[in-house]
């Protein structure tokens, strides 16, 4: 072949990844069971009466099984599967919306990323509704005296992180959830974004006391464009549909419309087959590792970080400061340096970090600053993987600080 042609390895650099809280990597099986579901048994589902189409809707709602198995859920009809998380909680601020009328309050945190924050803004823009902020603490963590003022029998949703994917503490969640039963409406509904904490430990939604939480696949080894809502089965079959078309009705006449039950009723259209095939995978994968595991790895590796980078000279490091309140995610500012300066010279180094306001511009505006770099473990890291990027991270904060003699 043509030398231009030919990929040059000779200066490629060991890839680092610590990004894992933006998307994980993926394992080989998940990889294969993407091709093997387009190679064996590509087709539509719940609408053929061929073998093909029975096979994929054997596997896509096999999918559905083992996504209820994960999360501990009741009953399969619990599991709704969407293109992600944002999807999953607009699906629940849409539906919840046509609910709410003038006065109503709908409880989040400045900590919340964007897509908790935007939808309810938009459910309050529509019907007069009134959103209420949660702040955080000097601690960095949720500002437990002022939520206990903030929620009242006004409060109709309360929607919450699990765990921040800026500052990595892990929210209450069993604790919030009882002062909410407490004090809110009685028919106060709650749900739990879960992005950072199904992929990272254990979690039993029947244990929990939340009516919602929603997950993302691509953020715990599955593909990208799949994850699920995991609802009450009671409270999703009084809701509205979310979207109309095909496989979400009962019957359809020129008079009007009645819907499926949950899942059907909000999985209108063609859904993301291969996405929840693969997705599934990977959840049976982190199982078989076992997520009680996956987690004890992980507290040792982010204390691992937090430690490490708490000697950096000139790093402030967000969130809690004690170890066992947070998770393998660390989101810091450097004396003098800007986040995207240097993840970029990180990057040079072959060092992925994240840099930005991680969809989570009310807490950094909160928190002083506009943007920070955030460094986010898995499983598969390690602590050489913190040492180097320690390494790196010195050796570009000292380039900087010379520049400045």
């Amino acid at each position: 072949t043509d030398d231009d042609d030919d990929d040059d390895d000779s200066t490629a650099k060991a890839l680092i990844y610590l990004d894992s809280a933006a998307t994980s990597q993926k394992p080989k099986q998940v990889l294969d069971a993407l091709r093997d579901y387009y190679t064996t048994s590509n087709a539509n589902v719940h609408r053929g009466a061929h073998a093909l189409s029975r096979r994929a809707t054997e596997q896509y709602e096999a999918a559905r099984d083992t996504a209820r198995k994960f999360v501990n859920a009741r009953s399969r009809n619990e599991i709704v599967f969407t293109s992600g998380a944002t999807e999953a909680i607009n699906l629940v601020a849409s539906t919840l919306g046509r609910k709410l009328k003038a006065g109503d309050e709908i409880v989040v945190s400045v900590m919340e990323h964007h897509s908790n924050i935007v939808p309810w803004q938009i459910v309050a823009k529509d019907t007069g509704a009134v959103v209420k902020f949660v702040p955080v603490n000097e601690e960095g963590e949720l500002d437990r005296e002022v939520l206990e003022g903030l929620i009242c029998p006004r409060t109709k949703v309360v929607s919450l992180q699990h765990v921040s994917n800026v500052m990595g503490c892990v929210n209450d969640v069993d604790g919030i959830t009882r002062l909410v039963r407490e004090r809110a409406h009685p028919d106060v509904k709650i749900l739990l974004d879960a992005c950072q904490s199904c992929p990272h430990m254990p979690v039993d939604v029947q244990s929990l006391g939340v009516d919602f939480l929603a997950a993302s696949g691509h953020k715990m080894c599955g593909p990208t464009g799949i994850g699920f809502l995991w609802g009450r089965e009671e409270v999703l079959n009084s809701l509205e549909p979310f979207m109309g078309g095909g496989e979400m009705i009962d019957e359809v006449t020129t008079e009007g419309s009645t819907y499926a039950k949950s899942p059907a009723r909000f999985e209108a259209g063609t859904p993301p087959i291969a996405q929840a095939i693969g997705m599934a995978r990977a959840l049976e994968y982190l199982m078989d590792i076992g997520m009680d595991k996956i987690h004890d790895n992980e507290k040792e590796l982010g204390a691992y970080l937090y430690n490490r980078l708490s000697e950096v000279e000139g790093v402030t490091i967000l969130g809690p400061t004690d170890v066992n309140k947070r998770t393998a995610i660390a989101s810091f500012v450097c004396d003098g340096v800007h986040p995207s300066d240097l993840s970029t010279f990180l990057d040079m180094d072959g060092v992925a970090i994240r840099a930005g306001h991680h969809c989570c511009q009310p807490l950094h505006k909160a928190l002083g600053y506009s943007h920070s770099a955030r460094a986010s473990l898995y499983f598969y890291n390690t602590k050489q993987d913190v040492d180097v990027f320690i390494e790196k991270l010195e050796e570009t904060l000292a380039f900087f600080r010379n520049m400045e003699v």
